[in-house]
């Protein structure tokens, strides 16, 4: 069958996102990245910094830690905010995958989607030092982190992005069995990348 969705989970700082960007523009199709935290905050009526900040990583035991207030929205007592934001995620993410043609960053989407054989799962990842190299250059005053301390920050970001996959997914984030394509950015430029992706899923 031939290939309608593209999922690209990437470590922080890998260019992932920018990689998805470019597939996404050469081959014409819509990208679910920052409005796919729209959509999920406009259903949910969760702001869009905590879906952008919780919606992708997770402290240990956070999932336990909080828990719905009564009166909230649709949330039911007693539930946890960050399984609910899951399942609101998973729902949407399953939408947008039937509508058209698209590329979605992260999100667990890769294991939301891992039946359909129309979705190709791709992982971006690249060497630490590459990595704190782009963070300090793009996000550094975003993150308010010290150079001296981005090797820890971005430690930290992958434990919990680990944390949270395996949470909702009970799979390892960055287990190359999850994945058709594993990339990785530093080793090549980011439209490089784009090319090898278009390239698998067109042959």
């Amino acid at each position: 069958m031939k290939t309608r969705v593209i999922t690209i989970s990437r470590e922080f700082g890998s260019g992932g996102r920018l990689i998805a960007q470019r597939v996404a523009t050469r081959l014409g199709w819509k990208i679910y990245d920052r409005n796919l935290i729209e959509k999920i905050a406009e259903k949910s009526g969760l702001a869009k910094e905590f879906i952008e900040e919780k919606g992708e990583s997770a402290a240990a035991g956070q999932h336990l830690a909080y828990s719905v207030p009564a009166g909230f929205g649709s949330f039911l007592t007693g539930q946890s905010v960050f399984d609910k934001l899951y399942v609101m995620q998973y729902n949407i993410i399953k939408e947008i995958a039937d509508e058209a043609p698209c590329v979605i960053v992260g999100r667990c989407a890769d294991y939301i989607l891992r039946d359909r054989t129309d979705c190709f799962r791709v992982f971006v990842h690249a060497d630490i030092d590459y990595r704190i190299k782009q963070v300090s250059d793009t996000y550094k005053e975003l993150y308010n982190v010290e150079a001296k301390d981005m090797r820890k920050f971005l430690e930290g970001l992958d434990k919990k992005r680990k944390l949270y996959y395996r949470y909702n997914t009970d799979r390892v984030w960055d287990d190359v069995r999850n994945y058709e394509l594993c990339l990785k950015s530093s080793s090549m430029s980011l439209d490089e990348c784009a090319t090898v992706i278009i390239s698998c899923i067109e042959s």
